[in-house]
């Protein structure tokens, strides 16, 4: 490794000289200061190379000293949040990189269970004076490729005092520098260019579109008549069938945002615009319906059951023209269709556990879900960084789990994580942070169409839950909408913020009330067992040996199913009861080291994966007195166990790593599965590996080509590569069960899932979500799965879809506002894509994914844009951007 000076340290703004180390005054002045430290931080992966395997990289901060004290050797700390990476130890490495803390007058250590750590200086620290920078290196677990990737949410302390101060921090990736964009020598999957994505789209042409083709999910079956129905006027006449008056008080909204005149719905009306018809013989299935225009005799919508009916109004609404503004009146094609659903299971999952997502942003996400045939969201309520929604009865759960911030024996709130706290808000513990996003973002407001610099300065919310109210109006909302909402409680795992709101509770009342205190506690104080969790969670278990542990979870469902109970139809079908990343029993201790379990008659002679299987079925049983069933991620399920009735969500198909039939398996013994499998059905997953697009990728980079693509029958077909890039033998699979005709039946459905480690904001939920979501819908609704073959043709139409009609919608969609109290807001902030370009012999080529979006070029470095309409010719570098119909455009991408 390179040295600097004497002792490993670079100071950039003048030479290592002979200091004596700061005095703790110094930086307690500073500490004492009423303005914040002018204090910055720049992290630089510089070599993912540094080792052969991928197990660390050469990383770099750069700190920059602008305030006007001098940071010593010793009276500061500086915290920060690194997802979920580790330092190495010093001296560790290999024979060329070795780990150089000390040497460089620093250390850095976990500051608390997760993904929090604090890097302090040692007495020989140089110091850092007013208007230098500070170079340190550091060996880091893993590799980071993406700008997403880098450690977030810096603070610096000046102890004794109490209060941190934000420090201002950023990321540099080069994106032609190999070293940078390379996991391991392995990895050969390319770094997106505009000249790559002019590859993949060169065979995507605009097509003309029947009215069905550009529907999503596309129906089973579509007879087009001859001539259009005119749908307007002063008024529009709507009759229903006695059970359908939810489903047209949804239609006379939805249709009151496009057309002026009066929409008026009634059960009995002669010669109606519209119909809407209760009829159980009209399609195969639940959920099925036919929808007719007739030029004379208008629009019928005939549904199996309600929720037929409510499909065929979501198919008229795609038939709608897009166009912003309400109009006289509307033409629709004279058509017939007949369709139903391939599953009944067709999903999101939503965590908003790691990062808070307001009501309002759900109803909107449920709306738009809702609209192309979703109709489950589930949440996922709790895990080890945030409590999400209010039980009555124990308040803790809210007033301490729920919040995060700056506090560093956790006396009153979680600490730090995923570098977020409050948002940009006071009352976390954290002075001087930006006071908007501008100014987090460097200076401008974030587009939220890729990184931003804002998501590693506290933009972001780990604060927050649902009320009481507001979850059962949640529920409403989903009920209207025909969406079953899957609360997920995640246990025994997972469970951090539970264990320490249970802990706050019990120092509140230990000394008063001994029997309120231990209701509900989770732990067993005297546990000595050791364990590390793969986000670097040491303290998160629930043990399974208290019966409070019982009580604890007894008292959430009860609490859970009476918000059910309050909301007409709201259905609680399933909960979700986790049971996912305990950690290997090779290198951990699970409860083994509990004195209550060894004193407990029940629990004393059993080991951990005993001690997890008791625990398991009697959360089962506590989840299905409700009358609901019980689902969960299906490692509860890979040591053999057997759960009855249980419903697994396998999700840990990474190809390579042995676990890519296990859903197969699961089905085909007789257990309902919900398919969640990350290498085409995670949407947190990067879309591709280009330093600026946010996500993980530990599974794959997942577009939506891959949700559209997935093959829910056939998953084998999408084994071609690893997540490096590298081909498969062609008969790699050969040895993997298959699915058969009777696990086919087995098969409930399958979902989207959208974890939250970089979902800060409400923006880049949709942003993860949108277009990806919607290969999700088609896969779940659509009867027929193209074959590998068949999908290029398939695509191709898909994208048209996209770019004709489906995003156009996005851009002015406005939730249907059936009782007049969503805001008036519209637009969804979907992903943009980037154009493909390059320049042949001096004429600039260009195109874009979804075809009928407007490319622009710049060839002033983007002070300036025009619309690319063809070849054109250049000289030198070109700027390009796609603009959507309501003038968004997407991040900006350079060819030369």
């Amino acid at each position: 490794m390179r040295r600097a000076c004497l002792i490993g340290i670079s100071l950039c703004i003048g030479a290592c000289q002979a200091q004596t180390a700061g005095t703790a005054a110094d930086s307690a002045a500073l500490g004492m200061s009423a303005r914040a430290p002018n204090i910055s931080v720049v992290f630089r992966p510089v070599n993912n190379l540094a080792s052969a395997d991928g197990s660390f990289f050469l990383g770099t901060f750069t700190f920059r000293n602008d305030s006007a004290m001098r940071l010593g050797g010793s009276g500061w700390q500086i915290y920060f949040s690194y997802y979920p990476r580790t330092f190495l130890k010093d001296g560790e490495g290999n024979a060329q990189y070795k780990q150089h803390l000390a040497e460089q007058g620093v250390r850095i250590q976990k500051a608390a269970s997760g993904d929090y750590f604090v890097l302090e200086p040692l007495e020989h620290f140089v110091p850092l004076e007013p208007g230098q920078e500070r170079v340190i290196e550091v060996l880091v677990g893993s590799w980071s490729v993406l700008k997403s990737d880098a450690p977030s949410g810096f603070h610096i302390v000046f102890p004794p005092s109490t209060e941190a101060w934000a420090l201002s921090s950023s990321v540099e990736v080069d994106p032609a520098d190999p070293k940078q964009t390379t996991r391991m020598p392995s990895d050969v999957v390319p770094v997106q260019t505009a000249a790559l994505r002019y590859q993949e789209n060169e065979s995507l042409t605009r097509a003309s579109l029947e009215p069905a083709d550009a529907l999503v999910p596309r129906p089973q079956s579509v007879t087009y008549g001859t001539g259009q129905y005119q749908l307007g006027g002063a008024r529009i006449d709507v009759e229903y069938a006695r059970g359908l008056a939810k489903e047209a008080a949804f239609l006379q909204a939805a249709l009151g945002d496009v057309l002026v005149g009066v929409i008026d719905a009634r059960e009995r009306r002669a010669n109606a615009a519209i119909r809407l018809v209760l009829d159980p013989n009209v399609a195969s299935g639940p959920e099925g319906y036919t929808l007719s225009i007739d030029p004379e005799k208008g629009i019928e919508i005939r549904g199996v059951d309600s929720a037929g009916v409510f499909y065929g109004i979501q198919t008229l609404r795609q038939l709608v023209p897009v166009e912003p503004g309400k109009k006289v009146s509307v033409a629709l094609p004279a058509l017939s269709i007949s369709d139903a659903p391939l599953f009944p299971y067709r999903g999101m999952t939503l965590d908003v556990a790691r990062h808070f997502h307001s009501k309002a942003t759900l109803e909107k996400l449920l709306d738009v879900l809702a609209l192309h045939k979703i109709n489950k969201l589930h949440l996922h309520l709790t895990d080890d960084e945030g409590w999400r929604l209010e039980i009555p009865g124990i308040p803790e759960l809210t007033s301490y789990g729920a919040k995060r911030g700056f506090d560093a024996g956790e006396q009153r709130q979680l600490h730090v994580a995923l570098g977020s706290t409050r948002g940009l808000r006071p009352g976390d513990g954290i002075r001087g942070k930006a006071r908007n996003e501008a100014e987090a973002n460097g200076g401008e407001w974030p587009a939220y169409q890729g990184f931003e610099r804002a998501s590693l300065n506290f933009a972001g919310e780990g604060s927050g839950y649902y009320t009481v109210r507001d979850f059962e109006e949640i529920l409403a909302y989903a009920t209207e909408r025909h969406v079953d909402v899957i609360p997920e409680i995640d246990m025994p795992g997972h469970a951090r913020a539970a264990v320490k709101a249970m802990e706050h509770r019990y120092a509140q009342y230990a000394a008063t009330d001994p029997v309120k205190a231990g209701q509900y506690r989770l732990v067993d104080p005297n546990d000595t067992s050791k364990h590390t969790t793969v986000q670097g969670y040491t303290d998160d278990f629930l043990n399974p040996c208290l019966p409070s542990s019982y009580a604890f979870l007894s008292k959430v469902v009860g609490e859970i199913q009476a918000r059910f109970n309050a909301v007409p139809g709201a259905k609680l079908t399933m909960i979700h009861g986790g049971g996912d990343e305990l950690p290997s029993l090779r290198t951990n201790v699970w409860w083994q080291g509990s004195p209550l379990c060894k004193t407990n008659p029940d629990t004393a002679n059993l080991g951990d994966l005993q001690l997890r299987d008791l625990f398991l079925t009697k959360w089962q049983r506590i989840i299905t007195a409700t009358g609901a069933r019980m689902t969960g991620w299906d490692d509860v399920l890979h040591d053999g166990f057997q759960l009855e009735g249980f419903i697994p969500m396998p999700w840990q198909n990474v190809w390579g790593r042995g676990r890519e039939d296990f859903a197969y398996k699961y089905a085909n013994r007789g257990n309902n599965v919900i398919l969640s499998h990350a290498t085409n059905l995670y949407l947190d997953m990067a879309y591709n590996k280009d330093p600026d697009e946010p996500g993980l990728y530990w599974a794959n980079f997942v577009d939506d080509r891959r949700t559209f693509e997935y093959q829910p029958f056939d998953l084998f077909a999408l084994g071609t590569h690893d997540r490096m890039g590298n081909p498969f033998d062609p008969h790699a699979w050969d040895a993997k069960e298959r699915l058969t005709p009777a696990g086919r039946a087995n098969v409930l459905g399958m979902a989207g899932l959208l974890w939250g480690e970089n979902v800060k904001t409400d923006e880049l939920v949709e942003y993860f979500a949108f277009p990806k979501i919607l290969g999700v819908a088609e896969r779940a609704w659509n009867r027929h799965t193209p074959a590998p073959a068949e999908m290029p043709a398939a695509w191709e139409r898909f994208v048209n879809a996209l770019g004709q009609s489906v995003l156009p919608r996005l851009d002015f969609y406005r939730a249907v506002d059936v009782r007049h109290e969503l805001p008036r807001a519209r637009g969804v902030n979907y992903r943009i894509p980037l154009p493909g370009a390059k320049i042949d012999h001096g004429q600039l080529l260009a195109n874009v994914r979804y075809p009928s979006m407007v490319i622009e070029y710049s060839t002033n470095g983007g002070a300036t844009f025009a619309d690319y309409t063809g070849p054109v010719a250049v000289s030198g570098p070109v700027w390009l951007r796609t603009r959507t119909r309501s003038g968004h455009v997407s991040r900006v991408t350079k060819v030369d």
